[in-house]
């Protein structure tokens, strides 16, 4: 463990997070997480019952997968903080994934309703996870209000298109003094590559993985790409150049004299 993901001083040596929803069957997530191997997924607080046995959380639990409880389908901040305020009570947990969705044509983040439910969750004692657009202004407000993680946009959530402005995700991740986690977007295993080359600390995915043709197979192709983009980060990509760089030196080479064999 020489390179640990740390959210609010807790530690974790996987850097990649499973979203649960989409998901056909509890099968197939026990199937997912043998794959992906994370240590941390979320759950949608209206569709988990904590009392009912063969729920997610049974599988979880068996997998030693922490829980991470979030606010899916709230439309205002009055509507989050109760949600989370529930999910603390049911789950006895004060981590929270805050999600405040604008519409249900877009599912875009609300950022207005988004800052005043994490100002309200931060001063309640929670450890606020919170899902934005990719835009630097509104990840480096959140922080502010003390959130524990930013969670920008790919591409807006189900869509599958990758990310859409990388340079904005840039950004967030050179001003940001809190892990920056990518989420919604991710359609295949080298966008989450993608993300932790640009930075990234963490990938969240959910419908790339479990809405995947074989999805224990994409859970593992995103373990993987998100420890090679990981990597790749670390050990810094060479600079983009106009021209070509011949990549063996030139100097010290024999020169031909237009003698040879004379």
């Amino acid at each position: 463990m020489d390179d640990p993901l740390v959210i609010a001083g807790e530690t974790f040596t996987s850097r990649l997070i499973m979203g649960t929803g989409g998901l056909p069957s509890l099968e197939v997530l026990d199937a997912i997480l043998d794959a992906a191997r994370v240590e941390l997924a979320t759950v949608a607080i209206r569709r988990i019952d904590p009392t009912a046995g063969g729920s997610i959380l049974d599988v979880l639990n068996r997998h030693g997968v922490q829980a991470l409880p979030n606010t899916a389908g709230c439309y205002t901040a009055r509507d989050a903080v109760r949600h989370a305020q529930l999910a603390r009570e049911a789950l006895q947990t004060n981590w929270i994934k805050l999600e405040v969705i604008a519409d249900e044509h877009t599912l875009l983040p609300d950022p207005v309703e988004l800052v005043d439910a994490a100002e309200q969750l931060v001063d309640d004692g929670f450890v606020v996870l919170a899902y934005t657009n990719d835009d630097p202004v509104l990840a480096a407000r959140l922080e502010r209000v003390g959130c524990a993680a930013v969670m920008p946009l790919g591409a807006p959530i189900g869509s599958g298109l990758g990310i859409r402005n990388p340079h904005n995700i840039e950004l967030i991740v050179e001003r940001a003094g809190v892990p920056v986690v990518l989420d919604a977007g991710i359609g295949t295993a080298s966008d989450a590559a993608f993300a932790m080359e640009l930075g990234c600390d963490a990938v969240l995915v959910a419908s790339a993985v479990t809405r995947a043709q074989k999805p224990a197979l994409m859970a593992e192709a995103m373990r993987k790409a998100v420890e090679a983009g990981r990597l790749a980060a670390r050990a810094g990509r060479i600079p983009k150049r106009r021209y070509a760089l011949a990549s063996s030196p030139t100097e010290g080479m024999p020169e031909y004299s237009g003698r040879l064999g004379s």
